[in-house]
Parts: structure tokens; C-alpha cells; sequence
């Protein structure tokens, strides 16, 4: 199989094309090298068995990528909250607009298979059981009780303590922030494009994902590449509300994996139009509880937990991924604890450590759109 992975040169991507060739599969990488993905400048040697430099908002870029390929792996995106609400606009051309413009190529080139890096943050605040109500889906967070320190969800109908849980994918979608709302339009685009091409479409819903490679000192990347970056410069990482936050932190490697047994699983015409799975480890752990452990691993400073927050932000968000292990047969297999022995061992993308050589080649020409 050969397959068009966008965003192929950053974090996620490369670790895909890896995962690709391992299978037996060709890649097409096409990347913009943008600079929040690739702090420091373009990386020294790029992955794939065809490389094309170029905006996936230029559709003759993309169409020429598309040329030969069976199937697309779309993990090109602007991720993390940003700085302000000022970035909306490129949060927006980057996740929507380029996956529109993929997806009509697409359509004109004949490919009908598409794997689409989804997030977790399309659920916003996660499952929660009140002792009275049973299942709720509490609102946003007050700014006032954040300020005051009280960062815990309460039953929207009485007020009571709740209890966090896993969420499925069924469970309703509120996306809280800029971020969250492209990933979910992207969802929204490739239902669209599979219905109307007879395609077939999954998106992988991804937790915190964390490894080798991920961006240093860049504010558009994930909580695990703070606090990395933070123990390379010798300070302490900075955790945010008291640390009690619960999430899913997922190796990029068993990610990875997760995207080649979806490609497999579309080229087999499943499933019949368009499915969202969740993708993560399985083991929910607190930011606190990775802090801890990733500066343990790495040799300190100790975490200091701030009581600083930052609104969007959610409290607590770990979903149920059975559904991919039975579906499709994915298993994660990194543990937490040697995982973030791994990590905390291993390059960050910007430190002048180069990315694997994969006998890669550069093609096409860099296409710069207004801020791209």
C-alpha cells in the first residue's frame, strides 16, 4: 500500500511513516515544516520513501502528492490551545480549510481511503456520575471558582461531588476551546467526503501523546513536551490547577500503530462510511502523577504545582477504547512507567538532534500561504 501521510515530517507523522515501512507500506510525506511543529529550523533529513514540501491548503501540492497513492493518513494540524484567540484564524486554515481542500482532491484523484488524526478534546469535559443524577455532562468551568481554587466539576442539577468515568464514542461532543472545535469539523468534513465519494473514513480520536520527538519551547505543543522541555533547561516543569487533572497519556509509538491498523482496516472497506475510535492507553493518570514521573525519570527538578489555569482547559477527560481493540484489533504496548523512562531519555525535535534517516528524498517546491 502507499500512503500520502500529511504532516508526515512532525511529531506524530514521522513516527506513522516508521510504522508504515515496518509494515511493508510505501509513504508519500507531505509537510509544510511549519515552524511550531519544527522549532529550530528544517530538520536535517526527512522520512519517506517520496518527499513533497508544500502547504496542504495548495491543491496542486496535494494533488500532486495524491499521484499513485492508495490511501491518506492525515496527521497535519495545529494543535495544543495557542497563545490567544487571536490564533483562531490559523487554527482554522491549518485543520479545516487544508482538510477541505485534501478531501476535494481526493475526490478528483479516486482515492477513497482516509485515516484522520482526531483528538479527545472533541468531548470537552469528560463522563462524570453524580450520586443523585447518574450520568452528567457538567458545563464550563467558572473563571471565579477556578480563581478561588475550587477546580473539580459539580452535578449541573444539585451541585454535588462527581465521580470522573471513561467516555465512549457515542457520548455527545462539546468542544471547549478553538482547538477542539477544528478537530471536530474535520470530522464533520470526512463523514461528508465519505458519504459523498462512497469512501471510507476513520478518525483516531487521540489522548496526550507523548515520545520522542515531540516540539521543545513551543507553546503549540502538548503538556508532556512542557514539562520535557522545562527539565532540558534545568527548571522545574510547572503544573497547572493542583495537578489533579486525569487524562490518558498514550505512547507515539503505539499511536502509530493505531494508524496502520486503520489504514489496513479501510483498504478492507471498513467500516462502511466513516468511524470515530478512541485511541489511547488505557491507564488514566493524573498530570500531577506524569509530572512526577517524567521528572523522576529524567533526574529533577521536582514538578511545582502553581494553581495557575487557563480557561478551555477541561478537568478531567479519559475515554473508553475498547472499541479499537475489538474492532480492529489494536493493542497498546508501552506502560506509563516505561514510557516516560523512554522519554525522558530521548531527543526533543528542535535540539539539534536529527530525525531518523530513512534513505528519504526531497521533492516539489515550498509553498508559503499567508500565516502558514
Amino acid at each position: 500500500m502507499r500512503v500520502l501521510v500529511t504532516g508526515g515530517a512532525g511529531f506524530i507523522g514521522s513516527h506513522v511513516v516508521t510504522a508504515l515501512a515496518a509494515a511493508g507500506h510505501e509513504s508519500v510525506v507531505l509537510d509544510a515544516l511549519l515552524p511550531s511543529a519544527h522549532p529550530g529550523g528544517t530538520p536535517p533529513e526527512l522520512p519517506g520513501d517520496r518527499v513533497v514540501i508544500g502547504d496542504v491548503r495548495d491543491r496542486e501540492t496535494v494533488a500532486d502528492a495524491l499521484a499513485g497513492v492508495d490511501a491518506v493518513c492525515h496527521q497535519a494540524a495545529m494543535v495544543g490551545l495557542g497563545k490567544e484567540f487571536a490564533d483562531a484564524p490559523l487554527y482554522v486554515g491549518c485543520n479545516d480549510l487544508g482538510t477541505a481542500v485534501l478531501l476535494a482532491e481526493m475526490a478528483s484523484a479516486g482515492v477513497r481511503n482516509l485515516v484522520l488524526a482526531g483528538s479527545m478534546v472533541v468531548y470537552g469535559e469528560g463522563r462524570y456520575a453524580c450520586p443523585r443524577h447518574g450520568t452528567v455532562r457538567p458545563g464550563p468551568r467558572a473563571e471565579a471558582d477556578l480563581r478561588a481554587g475550587d477546580f473539580e466539576p459539580r452535578c449541573p442539577d444539585c451541585g454535588a461531588e462527581l465521580t470522573p468515568g471513561l467516555v465512549a464514542e457515542d457520548a455527545p461532543v462539546d468542544p471547549r476551546n478553538v482547538y477542539a472545535s477544528t478537530k471536530l469539523a474535520q470530522e464533520h468534513l470526512a463523514a461528508a467526503w465519505a458519504r459523498a465519494t462512497d469512501g471510507r473514513a476513520v478518525s483516531l480520536r487521540y489522548h496526550n501523546v507523548y515520545g520522542p520527538g515531540m516540539p521543545r519551547d513551543t507553546p503549540y505543543a502538548g503538556v508532556a513536551s512542557f514539562f520535557r522541555s522545562a527539565l532540558a533547561r534545568g527548571e522545574a516543569p510547572r503544573v497547572y490547577e493542583d495537578g489533579g487533572q486525569r487524562r490518558d497519556f498514550v505512547h507515539v509509538r503505539d499511536v502509530a500503530a493505531a494508524n496502520t491498523v486503520a489504514l489496513e482496516a479501510v483498504r478492507q472497506r471498513r467500516p462502511a462510511s466513516f468511524a470515530a475510535y478512541n485511541t489511547g492507553s488505557g491507564e488514566p493518570h493524573t498530570i500531577g502523577e506524569m509530572a512526577a514521573a517524567l521528572a523522576g525519570a529524567y533526574g529533577g527538578p521536582d514538578p511545582v504545582v502553581t494553581g495557575e489555569y487557563r480557561l478551555g482547559d477541561v478537568r478531567h477527560v479519559t475515554a473508553d477504547s475498547r472499541a479499537l481493540r475489538e474492532e480492529l484489533g489494536w493493542r497498546p504496548r508501552v506502560p506509563f512507567a516505561d514510557g516516560m523512562e523512554d522519554f525522558a531519555a530521548a531527543p526533543l525535535r528542535g535540539s539539534g538532534s536529527p530525525l531518523r534517516d530513512t534513505g528519504s528524498r526531497r521533492e516539489g517546491i515550498a509553498v508559503t500561504l499567508p500565516g502558514a
